[in-house]
């Protein structure tokens, strides 16, 4: 196993692995790897965003191990459990409006203390402010049309002055109509126009078709 220079993050030819937080335990049937008394859960590419532009190149500096992350689109939690692999030291608060989601979500947040589960809309992150702190890191995965005004609205909430956030573009969701390329040059105008550094932009190809990574850091 090869470090990639973020915690718990390893790399196995061209695979990638977290050290598992929980040793034994699968997530979504990924498979687990035993090296010198530790154990690694292979982290698919095609089922989480995050592994893909990781292998991408992208590398959020603020995703430690001590980290404190909002999680927005959790989902069943495929990669909030990697995140919680990361995260050790940290805490994550993941946020998803479907209470099916939720339900299945909750079998993972139930074998691991570092997530926090909150069934809310992340439309409105004033109704968790007496949960969640200023966090680290902002993570997006939300198939909305508005998905770019909610990370936003989340940022300006939560997100620490030197944090990172990390939105995943759903062209798709946004406007079928247009090029995903010009949606994605859109969303980074406006970002950039409330006040977000654009670091970097991972496309997903070949894991996610018409999806994006925008990796942003928040400005004064």
């Amino acid at each position: 196993m090869k470090s990639i220079g973020i915690d718990n993050v390893y790399k196995m030819g061209n695979k990638l692995y977290t050290r598992n937080l929980c040793k034994g335990v699968r997530v979504y049937g990924e498979s687990l790897k035993r090296i010198d008394g530790e154990e690694y859960r292979a982290w698919n590419p095609y089922r989480s965003k995050l592994a893909a532009a990781i292998l991408k190149g992208l590398k959020p500096e603020v995703l430690t191990k001590d980290a404190r992350v909002l999680y927005l689109g959790a989902a069943t939690g495929t990669t909030v459990s990697h995140i919680s692999d990361i995260v050790v030291d940290g805490m994550i608060y993941a946020v998803e409006s479907s209470p099916f989601a939720m339900k299945a979500f909750l079998g993972v947040v139930e074998r691991r203390m570092n997530i926090i589960p909150l069934l809310m809309d992340a439309n409105h992150p004033e109704r968790y402010q007496t949960v969640v702190p200023r966090v680290d890191f902002l993570y997006q995965d939300v198939s909305q049309r508005n998905q770019d005004d909610i990370f936003m609205r989340n940022a300006m909430m939560y997100l620490k002055t030197d944090g990172m956030g990390l939105l995943m573009v759903k062209t798709r969701s946004i406007d079928v109509a247009l090029p995903p390329k010009e949606i994605i040059e859109k969303v980074k105008e406006k970002l950039r126009g409330n006040g977000f550094n654009v670091l970097q932009v991972k496309q997903l190809t070949p894991y996610d078709k018409d999806h994006a990574a925008i990796l942003v850091k928040r400005e004064g």
